[in-house]
């Protein structure tokens, strides 16, 4: 098939988390013999913050890693009609302008091809209204990164089909590195952002690992004089932008990490991890998680552990340190989840069997309440 990627980033994830999923989706398309081109905005908020932070050798990596993807930077505006002719599939981001996504679902009505709106965010539950304002009839259905989500363009009528896909891990690049050694008690990798996190990193984060007196460092963009004000006080390496295809050393060089939902998604959107849970367990490093509620039964008992509260994370942390043969047992496990349900090859042949079955049944569509990959 000619499959074509319209996301707001591709080459740069700069405060943009889902570019590793797709990014390794598009891969994996690539790999199983599909053509696989990428449209991205020359300007794009993420690209432009990467370059601005002195990236322009990551932009260059990324192209180099994904070697056997097209992608193409367009400005100021995208020719639709070339973008879309002869495609098969088409997968629209909803960080895309209304006006593009609009375009896509009239051309999708007078065209062959599948068009899915692919949800990665919570806005759905923060920003109804902007969501809301989106065309989506012509598109044949909505990729939602969580049930809860699904459900929502089901409630609402957003849609006419929605569909449950998870992000999952590149495990072409997220993977363990066994002879890097390992130099930090703690790592942890996330964005500051909006503030979404502000308490519970305080809680589960910062406070812990300055109880423990812990060697850790964190990565990320858009932190607050205060937060890196409290990340000093609390004695952590603050080190800034990590891209993603890096992050597997990083993993590879500290003891454990913790998992730190956004608000919005530990409380309003429950069943929807960060996309470094994946990438962590995908890595072999042990991970705490703070309160997340895994309603979709995501990951077994024992691929990592839990805490309620700020004391519990810290006794989980230090438990994890002292004990490598339960470390060891929680590696394990998650590499096993990745391995058999979480990889971006699954996710890339769910959308595959997905974009099949609705061309052949193109006049019929889904119910909303079955459409679960």
């Amino acid at each position: 098939m000619k499959c074509v990627l319209l996301y707001h980033a591709f080459s740069s994830c700069w405060n943009n988390g889902n570019a590793h999923f797709v990014r390794g989706v598009a891969r994996e398309l690539a790999s199983l013999g599909h053509q696989v081109i990428v449209y991205e905005p020359a300007d794009g908020w993420s690209r432009s913050n990467a370059l601005a932070d002195g990236a322009a050798d990551a932009l260059v990596e990324v192209t180099e890693l994904f070697a056997d993807v097209e992608i193409r930077a367009y400005e100021p505006t995208l020719d639709l009609d070339e973008a879309v002719d002869g495609a098969d599939l088409v997968l629209v981001h909803e960080w895309n302008p209304p006006e593009l996504i609009a375009e896509i679902g009239r051309r999708r009505l007078s065209g062959s091809f599948v068009a899915l709106f692919h949800d990665t965010h919570h806005r759905a539950v923060t920003a109804p209204d902007e969501m809301a304002r989106f065309e989506l009839d012509g598109f044949d259905g909505v990729l939602a990164f969580g049930e809860a989500l699904r459900q929502i363009y089901q409630q609402r009528g957003w849609a006419r089909r929605a569909f449950t896909w998870h992000e999952a891990a590149d495990t072409a690049l997220y993977h363990p590195l066994p002879d890097i050694a390992r130099t930090d008690d703690l790592v942890w990798i996330g964005n500051w952002g909006d503030g979404e996190r502000r308490a519970e990193l305080a809680e589960f984060l910062i406070g812990p690992v300055a109880a423990l007196g812990l060697r850790a460092a964190i990565h990320g963009v858009r932190y607050s004089p205060e937060a890196l004000s409290a990340i000093d006080a609390a004695g952590i390496a603050y080190r800034g932008w990590l891209p993603a295809h890096r992050v597997p050393a990083a993993f590879a060089a500290a003891q454990v990490t913790v998992h730190v939902p956004r608000a919005p998604y530990a409380k309003a959107l429950p069943g929807i991890p960060t996309i470094r849970m994946f990438e962590a367990m995908a890595c072999g490093i042990p991970l705490v998680s703070a309160p997340w509620d895994d309603a979709e039964g995501l990951f077994p008992d024992g691929s990592y552990l839990k805490a309620r509260t700020g004391r519990e994370m810290q006794d989980a942390l230090r438990t994890l340190l002292a004990d490598p043969d339960l470390a060891t047992d929680i590696s394990a496990a998650g590499l096993q989840v990745i391995a058999e349900r979480h990889s971006c090859r699954h996710r890339a042949l769910e959308l595959l069997t997905l974009t099949e079955n609705i061309r052949g049944r193109q006049a019929q569509p889904t119910r909303l309440e079955e459409a679960h990959l």
